[in-house]
């Protein structure tokens, strides 16, 4: 008689996901390969772009370097550095700003950030839905989607609680910035980055 393969409903099947230190202790065992992207998110390990075109990679550098400008003393600006945000997300943004001196955070990584900047083409939507509710879910008060795709900014504000979104929180407050805008981080009154700042140059 031929047997015949078992049915079995995925509904039943259950993840394996991580905490946060099981991730980091993978990490510091090997179990990754070095040259691997990885980020932590809702427990489960994520690959990140790669590899990285250069207009990403340009727009990353700009963003960083405007934010340098912009914060004053007394703020860390990050790039593509984790953040313990949950016990199950070790996020690496493109760039973060976090209130503290860089010596601050030796020992352990930060938990909070007063702006988060991710370069979104590819992963646009991921950066709208998933990551978005991530960040409105600790509470990130002011998220940055510069969207290489459509050459503007979106600014995401105002954290609520949403049953629907992946993590139970949304952003209320949603603006798009034209390259000829210029936008004021919540944290930094009083100092406009321009858009066109962001933006790697456009194709001729």
């Amino acid at each position: 008689m031929t047997s015949r393969p078992l049915s079995v409903d995925p509904a039943l099947l259950s993840r394996r996901l991580f905490t946060r230190e099981e991730f980091e202790r993978a990490g510091e065992l090997g179990l990754f390969r070095p040259d691997e992207r990885l980020e932590l998110i809702g427990g489960e390990v994520v690959r990140k772009m790669s590899p990285q075109k250069s207009p990403h990679a340009t727009a990353i550098r700009r963003a960083e370097e405007a934010m340098r400008r912009t914060f004053p003393e007394g703020h860390d600006v990050r790039v593509q550095l984790p953040l313990a945000l949950r016990h199950d997300s070790a996020p690496e943004p493109d760039v973060s700003v976090v209130a503290g001196r860089l010596d601050e955070y030796e020992d352990e990584h930060p938990r909070i950030a007063v702006l988060f900047v991710e370069v979104a083409d590819t992963t646009l939507a991921y950066d709208r839905g998933v990551k978005a509710s991530l960040y409105a879910s600790v509470g990130i008060p002011d998220y940055w989607i510069l969207n290489l795709r459509d050459r503007v900014l979106e600014v995401l504000r105002d954290p609520e609680p949403e049953v629907m979104a992946p993590f139970g929180y949304r952003y209320r407050t949603s603006l798009r910035f034209a390259e000829g805008d210029a936008v004021t981080p919540l944290q930094a009154p009083g100092h406009a980055i321009a858009v066109a700042d962001l933006l790697p140059r456009a194709a001729a």
